[in-house]
């Protein structure tokens, strides 16, 4: 168990061969990372190990309070929405001890891919490469709040660096499609080593 998340220990897909680079890949809200490792596994690099945690359960308030996995407290779904800090605080440290734990097995943090479903990114690394995907057909986080994000991170960061994608008839979900340019995203920011 790493920080405050569950006592549930991360559902991993081991590389095929020495790992010489990781993804930490983060659950949407009421969601676990086994769902998603197998969504890894069908993608998966040979020398990339594929990390995917659980979130902790806890109640969330955009869902009548109702306790269900989550990195951290919902209010609203609206932009100007008040938001629990101390809870991302709180996921965010959980996140690094993460990555800490692969550094200290031998995997150099420029080496580790963080990424997730229906989640948000903030770094201090302007220069960081980041493939946001939305579905055009989301009834749950409409296509407007992926197209005011990947605008906001191109204020943040380095535009040039920021890849848009969306995909037609796709819901809150994932498709094959996308599946398949998460894979590329992954081999180019981690190619294989020698």
């Amino acid at each position: 168990m790493c920080g405050n998340m569950s006592a549930t220990l991360p559902a991993i897909v081991p590389a095929a061969c020495r790992a010489t680079a990781a993804v930490i890949f983060l659950h949407g809200l009421g969601d676990t990372g086994h769902g998603w490792a197998e969504a890894m596994a069908g993608i998966r690099t040979p020398y990339v190990k594929y990390i995917c945690p659980h979130a902790p359960v806890m109640p969330v308030t955009l869902n009548m309070n109702m306790a269900m996995p989550s990195w951290f407290d919902i209010v609203s779904l609206n932009p100007n929405a008040e938001e629990d800090e101390t809870g991302i605080k709180r996921a965010a440290e959980s996140i690094k001890a993460l990555i800490d734990q692969e550094v200290k097995n031998g995997i150099p943090s420029h080496r580790i891919v963080l990424g997730g479903f229906s989640q948000s990114m903030i770094s201090n690394n302007k220069d960081i490469s980041v493939l946001q995907c939305h579905g055009e057909a989301d009834p749950l986080v409409p296509l407007i709040f992926g197209c005011l994000t990947v605008e906001k991170l191109k204020v943040m960061l380095n535009p040039s660096n920021i890849t848009f994608k969306t995909y037609s008839r796709m819901p809150h979900s994932a498709c094959p499609e996308e599946m398949m340019d998460i894979k590329q995203f992954i081999e180019k920011q981690l190619p294989k080593i020698n």
